[in-house]
């Protein structure tokens, strides 16, 4: 198997660098499936590499060199360099950043047109993708739902300005043939969206056959099962690649000092303009936040959105405490995995 229909671009100068390049294909908690020069295999992560902190956990879409062993597991001893990244914050309390995906060209962000539709939920996955460095493309999705869906893309437009914004049908068939720009070989989109929004209806829409399972929704609130139950990379038969990812009920911030800026530039604008340099964009004399407001410039909403996001995004505020609390989580787990080493027992950290 060629690593480079994958998308690997070979190292100029790998010198004497232990172990052959594989990418991560799926995520299924401690165990890992991939694909290298000899087909796809299933690796673990070695131990001494990654508890201590030194090297990133993979995600789906990771480059990585592993120690091949042909009739057994093989061992994942690095995670190499990304050329972009995907995390939010770990819902589990006190485990920090959570990996999502890696080295992808386009963040494809899934709204259904119908109850699914939400303004908020897609600020914080246009705030997460610009942070990710890979371009935002915006998906309507189940355009077959309604006759008239101008004012949910009016209310993505004014969310996302400059994105572009597609509404489609993977039943129908409609819209699909503007997303086959971005469906190109070598290059890898990465799905995002909650549950029921059609991510796996789609993927095979794209694929022209049917290669993800696909759940049913009620029909009184527009919900699904989560049919992709773990992070894994798809190879289509024209050579591009997907990245599924599970349908995600929380998207805390993480790292967004980038996309945040990306995201709201149209209310940063503002700041920097105001009388007093401490300014607290409340009720202070000559704030230009409030006079935007006022002047119908910037809405109340869109203020407090990005306030909210601001005020979330621990690393923007505080990169010291990030640190101190990946360290910790780091050291947690090396704890953890020693005490279950003792016990005779693996532990489940993801």
């Amino acid at each position: 198997m060629n690593l480079e229909d994958y998308g690997f671009i070979p190292e100029p100068n790998p010198g004497d660098e232990a172990g052959i390049p594989g990418r991560v294909t799926a995520v299924h908690k401690e165990r890992y499936e991939l694909v290298c020069q000899y087909g796809e295999i299933f690796a673990r992560l070695k131990t001494k590499e990654y508890y201590n902190g030194t090297e990133e956990f993979p995600t789906a879409g990771d480059f990585v060199r592993i120690s091949y062993v042909p009739n057994g597991d093989s061992q994942i001893i690095r995670t190499l360099p990304r050329r972009t990244f995907f995390s939010r914050r770990d819902p589990t309390p006190g485990r920090g950043e959570q990996a999502v995906a890696a080295n992808f060209d386009y963040v494809f962000i899934l709204q259904s047109l119908n109850h699914n539709f939400n303004g908020k939920r897609l600020e914080r996955y246009l705030t997460l993708a610009w942070q990710s460095g890979a371009m935002p493309v915006i998906v309507l999705t189940k355009a077959d739902l309604t006759d008239d869906y101008g004012t949910y893309l009016e209310t993505a437009e004014a969310i996302a300005p400059g994105v572009e914004i597609h509404a489609v049908s993977s039943k129908s068939g409609f819209g699909l043939e503007k997303l086959t720009q971005y469906i190109q070989p070598g290059k890898t989109a990465v799905f995002l969206g909650s549950s029921g929004v059609g991510k796996s209806s789609l993927v095979n829409a794209l694929a022209g056959e049917e290669v993800m399972t696909v759940s049913e929704i009620r029909e009184e609130d527009s919900r699904g099962r989560h049919t992709t139950t773990h992070r894994q990379l798809i190879r289509l038969k024209n050579g591009a690649m997907v990245i599924d990812t599970p349908g995600m009920r929380e998207l805390g911030m993480w790292d967004v000092s980038v996309g945040i800026h990306d995201a709201f530039g149209d209310v940063e604008q503002y700041l920097g303009q105001c009388r007093f340099s401490d300014c607290k964009h409340r009720s202070e004399p000559g704030c230009a936040i409030q006079a935007a407001i006022a002047r119908g410039e910037l809405s109340p909403e869109r203020w407090e959105s990005y306030r909210k996001l601001k005020s979330e995004a621990k690393y923007s505020d505080d990169k010291g405490a990030y640190l101190r609390e990946k360290q910790q989580w780091h050291k947690a787990l090396a704890k953890q995995l020693r005490s279950k080493k003792n016990r005779g027992n693996k532990g489940d950290f993801f």
